[in-house]
């Protein structure tokens, strides 16, 4: 049995513009064109597409995904990797549930007690946050042997370790959002010490050269997601980071 491309398109929610995509360099060719020009998809080509279309929920890129299929490796062993980054990412957004079930209690038990709504542990607001696949895939383009390295740091972590890293990550902007706040300089001595241990923190992942690090701070006020994720915290965070950063490669790095 044979599909059109509409069909395919209508099962799988995936456009027929990027099914011609797919065709057009080589990542997935119809089974046969018809006489009028329309092409069609057999069953080995829908189970094909389903595992283009898992390996891109997990980030892969295009390239990626064409190697791994044209490696001939066994398909159930690829998809049994699959299953498990999928659970991996089921329980992360088990955690992000129970993050905002979390923030949900204590507002209202604020509202209950006529208190201003006040959150006990400000970190815990991003317990289970990861960067999105959009902003993945940018700084993979523009820092590729950085990001291989990141990963490489990534995959060697437990979820322990994750959950560590993130209530680190949070505690530390907090703590650049109360020095923004009261106008402390960004090269005070103090503001200074803090962007020392974002940068170590950076180090854990990739080591950054000064104009690597000044990248990365210009990237967290044009990058319209990072920038919200510090804006979250503080209108203005995102700035004065990158500021501190600036300070802070000039002086150290240069």
């Amino acid at each position: 049995m044979a599909w059109s491309i509409a069909d395919v398109a209508r099962m799988s929610r995936v456009t027929s513009r990027t099914l011609r995509h797919y065709d057009e360099i080589g990542l997935l060719p119809p089974a046969w064109i018809g006489s009028n020009g329309h092409r069609y998809y057999e069953e080995a080509d829908l189970l094909r597409l389903q595992q283009i279309l898992l390996m891109r929920e997990l980030d892969l890129g295009l390239r990626e995904i064409q190697a791994v299929l044209d490696s001939q490796v066994d398909r159930v062993a690829v998809l049994r990797e699959h299953r498990q980054r999928l659970l991996a990412e089921r329980d992360r957004l088990s955690t992000l549930a129970r993050t905002v079930d979390r923030t949900i209690a204590e507002l209202e038990e604020a509202e209950e007690n006529n208190d201003m709504a006040k959150i006990n542990r400000p970190e815990n607001l991003f317990e289970g946050f990861e960067p999105s696949a959009e902003e993945n895939e940018k700084v993979r383009e523009r820092w590729p042997k950085a990001w291989e390295e990141s990963q490489r740091a990534v995959e060697t972590m437990t979820d322990e370790d994750t959950e560590r890293w993130q209530r680190e990550v949070t505690a530390q902007m907090i703590r650049f959002a109360e020095f923004m706040v009261a106008d402390t300089p960004v090269d005070d001595p103090k503001v200074q010490a803090e962007t020392d241990d974002h940068y170590r923190n950076v180090c854990r992942f990739w080591t950054p050269n000064a104009a690597a690090y000044k990248g990365l701070a210009q990237t967290y006020v044009d990058d319209p997601q990072m920038r919200a994720n510090y804006d979250k915290i503080a209108e203005g965070l995102a700035v004065y980071l990158r500021d501190a950063m600036l300070v802070y490669a000039d002086a150290r790095l240069s």
